[in-house]
């Protein structure tokens, strides 16, 4: 397990970095949108080229930092009734999620998105707008994000086995909060 969590932490080092780093393309995209805007209203001119650099600067951010979020467990799910389960019975939930529902959708996106990147790749394709930029650049964004997902996941995975053997504290335990307790112990203490 010591050799498991050693890779799990080579891989969240990785992803805070990815992460950290693609964040800064949300302000490259501000700064596109706002110049586009100034541009289009002051010069009545536009440029496909720009639009499509933000969509796909979006899509960058978007595919690229999926595996952060989940890094830092600020993925969508329901903590109101999360939060009701004991510690145990959440740890449970979060290993058979990420098993049975992350990994296989991963794993499917992966199957498709690679042929999908290269076919477009091999043609080179291109915007159908004119003046727009080569889409297979964007498509290489499906198969890159699942492939650090599942990296991720790969990751959380160990973790949380991990955690539910008492071998390491939960990351994402609340500061302050005893790693082993649920709502009902912490309470009653």
């Amino acid at each position: 397990m010591e050799r498991l969590l050693r890779v799990s932490a080579l891989i969240d080092s990785f992803n805070q970095k990815v992460g950290r780093t693609v964040m800064w393309l949300v302000l490259v995209t501000v700064v596109i949108s706002a110049a586009n805007a100034v541009v289009r209203k002051a010069l009545d001119t536009s440029s496909n080229a720009w639009l499509e650099a933000q969509w796909q600067l979006f899509g960058a951010v978007f595919m690229l930092c999926a595996a952060y979020t989940l890094l830092k467990n600020e993925h969508i799910r329901i903590d109101i009734i999360n939060n009701l389960f004991p510690k145990r019975v959440r740890d449970w939930i979060d290993l058979l999620g990420h098993l049975l529902f992350l990994m296989p959708f991963v794993i499917l996106m992966l199957v498709d998105g690679w042929p999908f990147f290269l076919a477009s790749w091999r043609i080179n394709e291109q915007s159908m707008n004119a003046g727009g930029l080569p889409q297979w650049p964007a498509k290489l964004l499906v198969p890159l994000g699942f492939t650090l997902l599942f990296l991720q996941g790969i990751s959380e995975i160990v973790k949380r086995v991990a955690v539910m053997r008492g071998l390491v504290p939960d990351p994402h335990a609340a500061p302050g909060a005893p790693a082993h307790a649920g709502p009902e112990r912490e309470h009653a203490a």
